[in-house]
């Protein structure tokens, strides 16, 4: 099936093709650095594809080889208030973190700042050798923000979260793999590749079943053994209920691949 563009938007490009959704940050010239205009659009699209059944999987990646360089702090887009411009970072942090589908950041090039934080706010993430990472915040007179404060400890654990943000060094793809900040690292000529591998995969998966997967890896940190128990019966419940459970049942049975529905 051929690719589906979006209507036109400033910084952002969005494209669908079989159930898989590739958001692109794009101002080039600024290392894709997120002004007031691209927060806007991000948070319209994360809400649209959180509301749509035929939207299976998101990739978010940078053009012209860089994912993001954080806030664009020379400023620009709608002025606001500094905690209503923050809450409104926040907004969008949220509306990723709730998407349903499974998320991938595909990422070459700079993920600094809020960059960084879009990226592991991803449930996985897939660097190029090329990539650069870093929780620049202290280095500009900042506090960390954009959810990295709840990510980053639980990619790397809370006392390297702490040196991480703590001495906002950058680092390379290769020391990002090894502390677990990221979930591979591939030559960035086989990147695009294998991303799009996984995301095939996962839009082929079970769309209500992978999202009830998301949500309770989400909690996990948050809630007893008892309520997880619980929460996983809910869901397993609820997974039950559809029509892609039994289908799954019969593609096993008649070896064949299972075709998901969503419903």
């Amino acid at each position: 099936m051929p690719s589906v563009s979006s209507p036109h938007m400033e910084t952002v490009q969005v494209a669908r093709a079989d159930g898989i959704v590739t958001i692109t940050l794009d101002r080039p010239a600024k290392k894709n650095a997120m002004n007031g205009v691209m927060w806007d659009e991000l948070l319209s699209t994360f809400r649209e594809i959180a509301g749509s059944a035929d939207d299976r999987a998101v990739v978010i990646t940078g053009a012209a080889g860089e994912f993001c360089s954080g806030a664009d702090l020379t400023g620009g887009g709608a002025q606001r208030h500094q905690l209503a411009a923050m809450r409104h970072v926040g907004d969008v942090a949220l509306a990723l973190h709730r998407l349903p589908q499974p998320t991938i950041a595909k990422v070459r090039g700079v993920a600094v700042g809020a960059g960084c934080n879009l990226a592991l706010g991803c449930d996985l993430v897939v660097a190029g050798e090329t990539a650069r990472f870093s929780e620049i915040f202290a280095k500009r007179g900042l506090s960390v923000d954009f959810g990295g404060s709840w990510v980053l400890p639980r990619r790397v654990g809370l006392h390297r979260a702490k040196e991480l943000a703590f001495f906002a060094d950058i680092i390379d793809a290769a020391e990002a793999e090894r502390i677990g900040l990221v979930n591979r690292v591939l030559p960035d000529a086989d990147l695009d590749a294998f991303v799009q591998g996984w995301a095939v995969r996962l839009a082929g998966g079970p769309p209500i079943a992978l999202a009830l997967t998301k949500r309770l890896l989400n909690n996990s940190m948050q809630v007893t053994m008892e309520e997880t128990l619980d929460d996983e019966g809910m869901a397993q419940t609820v997974n039950f209920g559809t029509n892609d459970t039994p289908e799954a049942i019969m593609a096993f049975m008649e070896k064949r691949a299972p075709r998901f529905q969503g419903r």
